[in-house]
């Protein structure tokens, strides 16, 4: 069974606050709390965001938006 390739670097909280222009990383964690947020996962205390899950989120957002 082949197993896909991870991406170069997975993102940070830090990472969507810069990428969202977001106002503080309590934000990305009050997602994580309320569910709204783009799928995270942890490593050892650390979180962290496939960038692909983060498109895959980005990308439903704009479609509820148009609808």
């Amino acid at each position: 069974m082949a197993f896909p390739l991870p991406p170069s670097r997975y993102l940070t909280p830090d990472d969507l606050v810069e990428m969202f222009e977001l106002p503080s990383v309590e934000t990305v964690y009050q997602w994580r709390r309320k569910r709204t947020g783009p799928r995270g996962f942890r490593v050892g205390r650390r979180l962290r965001f496939d960038p692909d899950d983060v498109r895959t989120w980005v990308d439903s957002r704009r479609s509820e938006a148009a609808v």
